[in-house]
């Protein structure tokens, strides 16, 4: 087996294998998050930044974005983190953090355009074998549904896999996204919210392609951190195989990852064990 692939438990596995493949393409959807997971966490051997990072270093914002965005960081980050902050108030407070945050883009010139732009460059990588993916599941009607709390997840989210030639139907993006003016200037956000810490299918039935998966009742997940095991709280799942990302830090998470994770890829790999596994569930 690949050096850069780590199974927790195979014969756990293997026995959830045979229930995906007894319930057929058709009880299967996906849940994915989107940086760092459908995408490399490092392009040319340097950690991706975020699209919000390039916008502010290319000076695409107002001058004064980078220290209120960095006083918002230092306010709310360490709530985020402290095991001693109540999941609820927790919650509420990044909410307040997310919307001011939002309004302060909007505030400092957010303009899709320059969106555009960037998208065009070569700053996000997907992972070698993530178009196979995408389009296997798109041969079996499978549904993808990318969950995302970037701050500029839905549109930047669409605006990648169409500049990719990746974009199909079977594709439901749950994430942020701006309303924008007929000038490209960001004017508002659309509801509701995803944040850090409501990253979850309970948040799915808020949109339309709820209906799309709720009796599809077999779940692949993908994700890159273990709180991207969160997305299928809530949702009534009957098995689920979960695939963790684990680039960088091997050691020191290597323990929990393989708590939380059936399948872990390291090294920021490829997306080889995932398409395997795809086609192991949806051929046989």
């Amino acid at each position: 087996m690949d050096k850069n692939i780590l199974i927790s438990d195979s014969e756990k596995l293997e026995q959830t294998k045979k229930e995906f493949i007894k319930g057929g393409a058709e009880k299967i959807h996906v849940l994915a998050d989107f940086d760092r997971t459908l995408t490399t966490a490092f392009v040319y051997g340097k950690n991706l930044p975020s699209l919000i990072s390039i916008l502010r270093d290319g000076n695409y914002f107002t001058s004064d974005y980078t220290e209120k965005a960095n006083a918002l960081y230092g306010k709310y980050h360490p709530i985020e983190i402290d095991p001693q902050v109540p999941l609820a108030e927790k919650k509420k407070l990044m909410l307040e953090w997310w919307k001011t945050h939002f309004d302060l883009l909007i505030e400092c010139g957010l303009n899709k355009l320059d969106l555009e732009k960037i998208v065009a460059s070569d700053k996000v990588k997907f992972r070698d074998g993530t178009k196979e993916f995408i389009e296997a599941l798109k041969k079996e009607n499978i549904p993808l549904v990318i969950i995302s709390s970037s701050g500029l997840g839905g549109d930047t989210i669409k605006m990648y896999l169409k500049n990719a030639g990746m974009f199909s139907e079977n594709i439901h993006i749950i994430s942020n996204s701006f309303k924008w003016d007929e000038n490209g200037l960001a004017v508002g956000v659309e509801q509701p919210i995803i944040h850090v810490l409501n990253k979850d299918e309970t948040a799915i039935q808020n949109f339309p392609v709820f209906d799309v998966v709720k009796n599809r009742k077999n779940v692949l997940l993908l994700g890159d951190s273990l709180g991207d095991t969160g997305m299928v709280e809530g949702f009534d799942f009957e098995n689920l195989i979960k695939i963790g990302f684990l680039n960088e830090k091997i050691e020191e998470n290597i323990e929990e990852y393989k708590k939380n994770f059936d399948v872990i890829i390291l090294n920021d790999s490829d997306m080889n064990s995932a398409n395997k596994l795809l086609k192991e569930i949806v051929s046989s």
